[in-house]
């Protein structure tokens, strides 16, 4: 199931003094945490014949904090073991995707003991999808939870007021009507805000984005309870949820990028032209409402809160409830078993439940915590509509369905071919540049026909002047396209300097003049260095042209910072003018799991 509903009991409301004291103890018991040392959340605590490891995957939504409480944790003894637990950052969809592959620690990390996504659904995805000797790494039952957090549709407030919110009870339907009306926001006098737009993750990788597709499904069918295989079918439920997927800005493989990018607008002023709602996890968006929008411990009281809130909407059809489960797995050694048990313990007790308390979530039985306000956009006690979760097989049958209605893609892929490209990468015995050809061309399988991509490749005076050139132009991949792409990828070679200001520039331009409103229209640039042409436009120039101009249909560009020299906080910039997003493959043989990652954005 992707849900275990959490408890609902009537709680007096607590006078508004004593909240506030239990709010400020929490946030300075939380910074006392995380600030108790300064030793890399990897640093070994233990050395010696006696000393273990634990590896836990934990999704991303609640990574910060299931870290600092493994710090915390480690050092103790157990079972006569001193005790280390790493804690690594996987989505959930990608993460259970792994698992059911049998986990290839050389290009998804070291294998966990313990996995914690979001959602029991991906414990109950992965019963399905394993294969070989993955298929009993589950064990049988029902695994615990370590914190819960419903589904919202988080809205800026004005524009959640101008739908009638709190008094009007919202939900799919209401969303879907403004994503097909052609008058957009002007219907509810506010024309200045354009069309809706909404941002959700892609549901193949992120909790969000499942749980919001599960939830337009029910709305779609009027039920909630016992979704069924022959009504993802009909015709109507598909019409209904391609609706809601044409009105998406990009999807993605977590919804930090999208409340990252609404908090630098709302910096600029600018937050009701980024984005109309976002599905998101109630604990997220109580996070951004106290400037922290992805919600990690250690930068709790770093950022002002937002000019324009968020708001939780609780769809009056019914939401879903992540619980983020703790499940051992089979594989780990009885040892390990007996520490992920008390570990377990750890999380549940009440030191770390406060800890998650005040980041937003709700309890491992769902109840609330302080920070569960209306000055943080959420409505304590509003009666909230869980929903059934579908059977696995239903699930997955959702998942295949969900690829025909999505939004297209209308992407360019660029590629740095300079010479530092050909270096090796150390361990792998091969280049960057093979390395990076092979992950792109892995990550084809993301698209369909449909779709339309190019293929730019650049270094320094490529075609003439130019530092950039085109191998395959924008145009749908119909039958034989991925082939072709394959194709010019494999021949991709090393060669000059770096042109990057002038390649991103340029291919940003081209895009909007091939610019397909019906499409997530984005540019992808892979480098492994800084501009290394001097003669062409530098950053200051570079970055306010990229900026969209108010509601316009904009290009967004996603940056991928391929190897140590690459300069991130330059390709930071870039992406973050466009509203689109960077992504670090510092670490090259990580290449293939970012190309994923980025893909998942169409």
């Amino acid at each position: 199931m992707i849900n275990s509903q959490p408890a609902r009991r009537r709680r007096k409301i607590l006078p508004f003094l004593a909240a506030i004291v239990v709010a400020i103890a929490l946030i300075i018991g939380i910074r006392y945490w995380t600030s108790g040392s300064s030793d890399d959340a990897d640093a070994p605590k233990c050395s010696g014949a006696d000393a273990i490891a634990l590896n836990v995957a934990s999704s991303p939504e609640k990574v910060g904090i299931v870290q600092e409480a493994a710090k915390a944790y480690s050092g103790r003894s157990v079972a006569g073991h001193c005790v280390d637990v790493i804690v690594k950052s996987k989505s959930s969809g990608v993460a259970m995707q792994a698992l059911a592959n049998g986990w290839n620690e050389a290009t998804d990390g070291p294998r966990p003991d313990v996995w914690t996504p979001a959602a029991s659904g991906w414990v109950n995805l992965l019963r399905v999808n394993a294969k070989g000797d993955s298929a009993s790494i589950v064990p049988d039952g029902d695994p615990q939870s370590i914190a819960n957090s419903p589904l919202t549709i988080a809205m800026p407030k004005p524009m959640a007021e101008a739908l009638g919110w709190p008094a009007k009870p919202l939900g799919w339907k209401d969303i879907t009507a403004l994503a097909t009306d052609p008058a957009g926001w002007a219907k509810y006098g506010h024309p200045e805000w354009g069309k809706f737009r909404l941002g959700k993750t892609n549901p193949n990788i992120s909790t969000a984005g499942l749980n919001a597709t599960i939830g337009a499904y029910y709305a779609a069918t009027g039920t909630s309870s016992d979704l069924t295989a022959a009504a993802l079918e009909k015709p109507e439920a598909k019409q209904f949820v391609s609706n809601i997927e044409q009105a998406i800005v990009h999807y993605g493989d977590n919804t930090l990028t999208f409340l990252t990018n609404l908090q630098k607008a709302d910096d600029r002023g600018a937050a009701l032209s980024y984005i109309s709602a976002v599905t998101v996890e109630e604990s997220s968006l109580i996070g951004y409402n106290q400037g922290n929008p992805t919600n990690d411990p250690a930068k709790v009281g770093q950022h002002a809160p937002p000019k324009v809130p968020i708001v939780a909407i609780y769809p009056a059809d019914g939401t879903l409830n992540s619980d983020h489960p703790f499940v051992t797995l089979n594989w780990a050694d009885p040892t390990r078993k007996q520490i992920a048990a008390d570990f377990l313990g750890y999380l549940r007790g009440p030191e770390t439940q406060q800890r998650f308390a005040a980041l937003g979530f709700r309890s491992f039985d769902g109840k609330p915590g302080p920070q569960a306000s209306t000055a943080n956009g959420v409505q304590p006690d509003a009666k909230i509509s869980f929903l059934q979760p579908p059977s696995p097989t239903v699930l997955a049958k959702l998942l295949t369905t969900w690829t025909d209605l999505r939004k297209k893609a209308n992407v360019l892929l660029v590629v740095d071919v300079s010479g530092s490209m050909g270096d090796e990468v150390k361990g792998t015995g091969k280049s960057k540049i093979d390395l990076a050809k092979q992950a792109a061309i892995d990550s084809l399988g993301q698209f369909v026909p449909r779709d339309q991509v190019g293929l730019w490749q650049f270094a320094t005076h490529l075609d003439g002047d130019k530092d950039y050139q085109e191998l395959l132009p924008v145009q749908p991949l119909g039958s034989n396209g991925k082939e072709t792409l394959a194709s010019r990828l494999s021949g991709l070679t090393p060669q000059s300097g770096t042109g990057l200001y002038d390649s991103s520039l340029a291919a940003y331009e081209y895009l909007k003049a091939h610019l397909d409103p019906s499409a997530i229209n984005a540019v992808v640039v892979l480098t492994d260095g800084r501009n290394e042409d001097p003669g062409g436009v530098d950053l200051d120039h570079l970055v306010p042209q990229l900026r969209p101009e108010g509601n316009a249909e904009s290009v967004r560009l996603f940056t991928i910072a391929y190897g140590g020299d690459a300069d991130q906080n330059v390709l930071k910039q870039i992406a973050e003018a466009t509203a689109g997003s960077e992504y670090d493959s510092s670490k090259p043989d990580s290449i293939n799991q970012v190309f994923t990652s980025v893909i998942s954005n169409f």
